[in-house]
């Protein structure tokens, strides 16, 4: 055999061993009680995880195909690798750097800060990397959810998309919304493949939610970057509002997107009136993703 051939048999192996040690339980699958004839997970359960064909990762766990890097990565958060076994995994499959990399924390741009301020009418935030919630302005947060309630790492437009019932409930289209997030999540994995936030959100999100994996597995990408959306608020009731994003020119990873409404339609006015409702409820600037307040 080989040496090629006899890393790729090792990889195999190595990759039985690790879901021998996982339970259905262990990674959001149901568990049906059924006595298994091997131990852990199953290879079409792995695939699924891994959003991947169970024929391929047949054929990758017998040695008979290599890997890519991509593929390496699903399967590291799948089977819950830790950085040593990530880093075996890689050697075994002949690659360089399979290891994601943790990219500095992003810090919103102070000019989308000083325009989120100024939008007293205008539902606005800040997105980063991988649709990530950097700042808010409070009629965002009484529109979409109380970002300041939650940890910074859970201030994700898609995770909160798929992890937070009350969003299924606020989009009157939730599906094509959702939907349309995974593709433009892929679009960013394409453009931050070594990226390790994604790489988690990605991991965690599969585990979690069905139509995640199976949207992401799809492999739609998208780009938009305007679009109108119907939502049904607890509050004020149904808005049609019109969204935009406008990138920061200094950093292409931040863009402000605003939601707006026609003039004097009844959205129009209820915005109105749900900035006011927020004003009573306003949280302090740092807690907004703002600067403090002296």
């Amino acid at each position: 055999m080989s040496g090629r051939n006899a890393r790729r048999g090792e990889l195999g192996e190595f990759l039985k061993a690790r879901r021998a040690e996982l339970g259905p339980h262990q990674v959001g699958l149901p568990d049906t009680g059924a006595v298994r004839r091997v131990p852990g997970l199953r290879r079409e359960e792995v695939a699924q995880l891994a959003a991947i064909s169970t024929d391929y990762y047949t054929r990758l766990e017998q040695g008979r195909i290599p890997a890519s890097a991509s593929v390496l990565g699903s399967l590291a958060s799948v089977l819950r690798l830790d950085d040593d076994q990530r880093d075996y995994l890689s050697e075994l499959a002949g690659k360089e750097a399979a290891r994601p990399r943790r990219r500095t924390r992003q810090r919103v741009r102070p000019s989308l800060r000083r325009v989120l301020d100024d939008l007293r009418f205008t539902p606005a935030f800040v997105l980063g990397r991988s649709m990530d919630i950097l700042a808010w302005n409070p009629l965002a947060a009484a529109l979409v959810t109380d970002f300041g309630q939650l940890p910074a790492n859970h201030r994700n437009y898609v995770r909160l998309l798929f992890t937070d019932p009350a969003m299924r409930r606020l989009y009157a289209d939730w599906e094509t919304v959702a939907h349309t997030s995974v593709a433009l999540l892929r679009r960013e994995a394409a453009r931050y493949p070594d990226d390790a936030r994604l790489v988690e959100l990605v991991g965690e999100l599969s585990v979690r939610d069905t139509e995640f994996r199976r949207w992401w597995a799809a492999h739609h990408v998208a780009s938009q970057r305007i679009g109108t959306k119907t939502l049904h608020h607890p509050v004020v009731g149904d808005l049609d509002l019109d969204w935009d994003t406008l990138t920061c020119a200094t950093d292409p990873d931040q863009q402000l997107v605003t939601w707006t409404a026609e003039p004097e339609s009844p959205t129009h006015e209820r915005l109105r009136i749900l900035a006011s409702w927020a004003a009573e409820h306003r949280q302090p600037a740092e807690e907004r993703g703002g600067r403090p307040r002296h």
